[in-house]
């Protein structure tokens, strides 16, 4: 009778044992669920178009959403598509929430191709020749109804990337590259 209560309690212990390591697990796998979908709405001045959709669910980026950004955020001059840079779509928003705008996202210019570049380039020094654009790494955006200095602020404040302040044209530039400003 003892050896079976020894090999019942053992069962016991084993059976509690995995269960305390799916418990362990599960709040994690549950947590991560549980994440808040992060969201983007998007208006391209140039194509009139509009995108509003979630680009973050279940923990990480969601493949076929961040390709529609792409190509939403395409050189609307030649109509070329390159990847975007997830973390992008993070700082608009986070830029967005800081300084409490609620709208469209305004999308002056997203991924510009490098012929594109190369010819904006050679008709205005505001044109980086090994722009970020090129890369899908920056956008030019505004937010209506807001400044583009408190927008500008409002980047330079998460030290995401490079911040290019234009009051003059109405747009702020973000991008993933390094901390900088101008």
């Amino acid at each position: 009778m003892f050896d079976r209560m020894k090999s019942r309690r053992g069962f016991l212990g084993i059976g509690i044992g995995a269960a305390a390591s799916l418990v362990a697990t599960h709040p994690v796998e549950a947590a991560v669920r549980r994440l808040p979908e992060r969201s983007i709405h998007l208006y391209n001045t140039h194509t009139g178009e509009t995108l509003k959709t979630v680009y973050w669910a279940e923990g990480r980026y969601q493949t076929k959403t961040i390709a529609q950004v792409s190509r939403f955020l395409r050189d609307h001059r030649n109509g070329q598509v390159h990847p975007i840079d997830p973390h992008l779509l993070d700082l608009m928003t986070s830029v967005q929430r800081k300084v409490g705008s609620k709208g469209a996202i305004h999308i002056i210019c997203g991924y510009r191709s490098p012929t594109t570049n190369a010819i904006l380039a050679s008709y205005s020094d505001g044109v980086a020749t090994h722009s970020l654009h090129t890369q899908g790494k920056a956008v030019d955006l505004r937010l209506p109804g807001h400044s583009t200095r408190l927008v500008g602020k409002a980047a330079l404040s998460l030290k995401g990337g490079g911040v290019g302040i234009y009051p003059e044209s109405d747009f702020v530039h973000i991008d993933t590259g390094r901390v900088r400003t101008w």
